[in-house]
């Protein structure tokens, strides 16, 4: 299998599933001729043509409501972001109509709409939020952020194939790093939507976390090894759903819970996932659950604030030493 980044894997999952079924097609700014903004889609419009990889004007709200009518008329529309912060502009479509469609008519609105997520690139306020929580607390959507290639390509695959709307968040920071680059496997290969992944066995403590945050909380894991401290690291993968069970029993094997998130933290999903700890593993706890993440203010621009906002391995590194202490 060829080997390749975060970026090729989504772009191969892409190909694979437009190759695959006739009916899934590209909209989005600049996504054709000039290949996406980060190159994902370079190549689309000489194979599939413009009828399947199709340049709209900037405008979020009309590329979402022309993927919800061309979802509902039997398509799988694949729409992007070009910097997933502006999916706001399309807020309303979203989540007023894909997501209340099957509960209202009984139709399904197989739609995917992906973007690049995240800060660490200095792009300032407007080109590095987490907006996920906002689709995560809206029923009837499904929410993911793969932080692996192989991941990305499987996830890729299994939104294109969802029957339900699908926000698939992809961290930029990821898209060409270099930790990143693994052997991608083959045609046939999809991760299900609502599994976690465990990506280091531990008995001491757990690290919830998900999408760019996982890097550093394996490295931190790794440091804590180093001090006796064995910690697990469970990898989200998917917020909507969330795996119950995986994170539960994590929590009542080791007895002590971190999340981590680059998300803010009023309102993060670290909060509800407190909350089904407390549901289903509170007399497990030995402590109290505790997280780390970035701070309650828009993505600073400069670098030496966005590296003060952003939960970072010494942040991580801490907290696990006061959870291990505890």
């Amino acid at each position: 299998m060829p080997a390749g980044s975060y970026l090729e894997a989504i772009r191969q999952g892409l190909w694979e599933e437009m190759d695959r079924d006739p009916s899934v097609f590209l909209l989005g700014e600049d996504i054709g001729l000039y290949g996406g903004a980060f190159k994902l889609t370079e190549g689309f419009l000489k194979r599939f043509g413009e009828q399947r990889v199709i340049d709209t004007p900037i405008s979020e709200s009309a590329i979402v409501g022309a993927a919800i009518g061309a979802a509902l008329m039997g398509m799988r529309p694949v729409a992007e972001m070009q910097f997933i912060d502006f999916i706001a502009c399309a807020f309303d479509q979203i989540t007023n109509f894909a997501a209340k469609m099957r509960y209202r008519t009984g139709l399904g609105v197989p739609i995917v709409i992906r973007g690049p997520s995240g800060g660490g690139v200095h792009g300032g306020p407007f080109h590095s939020q987490n907006p996920e929580m906002y689709f995560v607390h809206t029923p009837g959507l499904k929410v993911v952020q793969p932080a692996t290639a192989a991941d990305a390509k499987g996830l890729i695959k299994s939104a294109v194939r969802d029957p339900d709307p699908v926000i698939f968040l992809e961290h930029k920071l990821l898209y060409r790093h270099p930790r990143l680059k693994e052997e991608l496997p083959g045609e046939e290969h999809v991760v299900p939507i609502g599994e976690a992944a465990i990506r280091r066995e531990g008995r001491d403590l757990t690290i919830l976390t998900y999408g760019a945050m996982l890097l550093h909380c394996l490295d931190a894991a790794e440091a804590l090894d180093t001090e006796g401290v064995a910690a697990e690291v469970i990898d989200l993968r998917s917020l909507l759903p969330l795996d119950r069970k995986t994170i539960a029993e994590s929590a009542r094997k080791t007895g002590k819970v971190l999340i981590v998130h680059e998300d803010t933290r009023t309102g993060g999903i670290s909060g509800e996932i407190t909350a089904i700890l407390n549901e289903e593993a509170f007399e497990y706890l030995d402590a109290p659950v505790m997280r780390v993440t970035s701070l309650d203010t828009p993505v600073p621009y400069s670098p030496p604030l966005e590296r003060f906002f952003l939960p970072d391995i010494e942040k991580i590194l801490a907290a696990g030493r006061r959870l291990a202490e505890y």
